[in-house]
């Protein structure tokens, strides 16, 4: 079954004329993903252009994999990529335990599957997925808890704990280190968890990449090589020092350019808030700087700089040479990362999400002010799995995924409708209906022999109203309790398909 986003809540209308009615959202994207026609001609612009840090990115990302082997597909695609004819299908994410969301696995899938297409119908060219190993950013509290569906069918949340972990400020992500909380959630994870054929090799990988001493980059880059090396998918750390030299003369031009720079996006943004809405709040300097008391956004003040929250100035002077002889501090904010990305790259697609999806309109002011060719923004899959027994519970009450999508209250009400006889909920609204209709005429005719009586029987109709709403709700509760085995195979189905009302990705 194929489901439209727009048959979803929550989903913004820009990213939702992106996919359905680009017409009108051209004005802030430079491709349509759909338009396969202009295809050639992005990729003619990639492969004639000097991208002189391919040699050196090579040997960096194979230095990335030291201490694993990485497959015969993935070796060749390291070497393809030293080729000038070869595009990067990027795609990427905030790192999390155990892998995060669900959906970056379908980002990672939707980029190796693009790259197969595109290596199919476009023979002149080589096409190479790579994932972004997302870890400097540092909202440390977002992505230190786990959720899955437990034994009792029950979402259940868990959380990792560092040892300062009320602290709000721990630097960048990737490179916190576990400590032995670390074993405290493993153990949880698989005390809640149920069974299956998957589950002792699914326990045999958590014991290898939630190990106290190992750093959440670390953790996640193993649990991905091990899903999807033999698909060739090259994972690349941006945090190595090695890369952000090569990314110095990103981070000057946005510190001495920044008035420019920003301008540009807060035009565009301002556009966006009229017409649609702007994903990010715009900052006038897209870069952090990360220190021993962690990662912090610089901050334009009297034609110097400051770290935010912080008083004392930093000279043009002084930063500058901070990134030429220290650029593995600075780090790019969630605007500039594509452009250090494309900067790096010959980039032909990004796959990314709803949310990215709407943050690149406000990002393409930024390719052209640092002169870096975009790539077409590409939606990743999405999908929800139906387990057989959980598919066996909508057979038998002829339901569908989309069901799943109006609530819980309306599922239930629908199902039990079916179920029942007589509807409590129809039969209800006739008896409402009818006694309204009745006293209303018995009020009017007792007004007309006396006003007093009148509005005393106005405030009987309250009365009799609400118990009819109470004894409403009782003969609903009893419905629910002849039909419990009914709801809560229900509710197990909820859980799995729509958990939280949210998308189980």
């Amino acid at each position: 079954m194929v489901v439209d986003f727009s048959e979803l809540l929550g989903n913004n209308n820009l990213f939702l004329d992106y996919i359905n009615n680009f017409e009108n959202v051209k004005r802030f994207y430079k491709y349509n993903f759909r338009d396969e026609k202009s295809f050639e001609s992005v990729f003619n612009k990639l492969t004639t252009k000097d991208y002189t840090n391919k040699n050196n990115l090579v040997e960096i990302i194979q230095n990335q994999y030291s201490g694993f082997s990485p497959s015969e597909k993935t070796k060749n695609n390291f070497e393809k990529l030293t080729q000038s004819n070869t595009i990067a299908i990027f795609t990427g994410q905030q790192l999390g335990l155990v892998g995060g969301p669900l959906y970056t696995v379908y980002k990672i899938f939707t980029a190796i599957k693009l790259s197969e297409y595109l290596s199919e119908n476009f023979t002149n060219y080589n096409f190479v997925p790579i994932f972004w190993l997302a870890g400097d950013d540092h909202d440390f509290e977002e992505v230190a808890n786990v959720e899955f569906i437990d034994k009792e069918n029950k979402i259940k949340k868990v959380f990792y704990y560092d040892f300062n972990h009320k602290e709000l400020n721990k630097g960048s992500i990737g490179n916190l280190v576990f400590n032995n909380y670390i074993k405290e959630l493993n153990t949880e994870i698989k005390s809640s968890i149920r069974n299956t054929e998957f589950s002792k090799d699914f326990f045999s990988l958590l014991d290898k990449i939630l190990v106290e001493g190992k750093t959440f980059k670390e953790s996640f880059f193993e649990l991905i090589f091990k899903i999807f090396d033999e698909t060739g998918l090259i994972i690349f750390n941006p945090q190595d020092k090695k890369v952000k030299e090569l990314l110095k003369p990103i981070f000057k031009k946005e510190l001495i350019d920044f008035k420019e720079h920003s301008s540009e996006v807060l035009l565009v943004s301002a556009d966006l808030d009229e017409n649609y809405h702007a994903q990010v709040k715009v900052k006038p300097i897209n870069l952090f700087f990360s220190n021993e008391t962690g990662r912090h956004l610089i901050e334009p003040v009297d034609n110097e700089y400051r770290l935010k929250g912080k008083r004392k100035h930093i000279t043009e002077e002084d930063m500058l040479e901070r990134v030429e002889n220290n650029p593995e501090c600075f780090s790019p904010n969630v605007l500039l990362r594509p452009v250090c990305q494309d900067y790096l790259f010959p980039t032909g697609f990004y796959v990314a999400g709803p949310g990215e999806i709407s943050y690149f309109a406000q990002v393409m002011p930024l390719y052209k002010s640092f002169n870096v060719q975009p790539p077409i923004i590409y939606p990743r899959a999405s999908a929800t799995i139906v387990e057989s027994n959980i598919a066996k519970i909508l057979m038998k009450y002829n339901l569908s995924i989309k069901d799943f999508f109006q609530g819980e209250s309306a599922l239930k009400e629908n199902v039990i409708k079916t179920l029942s006889e007589n509807s409590v909920e129809d039969i209800f609204n006739k008896t409402t209906q009818s006694v309204q209709e009745s006293l209303t005429t018995l009020t009017e005719e007792l007004s007309l022999i006396d006003k007093t009586l009148g509005e005393t029987s106005n405030k009987n109709i309250e009365k009799i109203l609400h118990q009819l709403n109470v004894l409403k709700s009782k003969a609903i509760k009893s419905e629910e309790s002849k039909y419990s085995s009914a709801l809560r195979q229900l509710e197990k189905a909820q859980n799995i398909i729509y958990p939280n009302n949210n998308l189980q990705e």
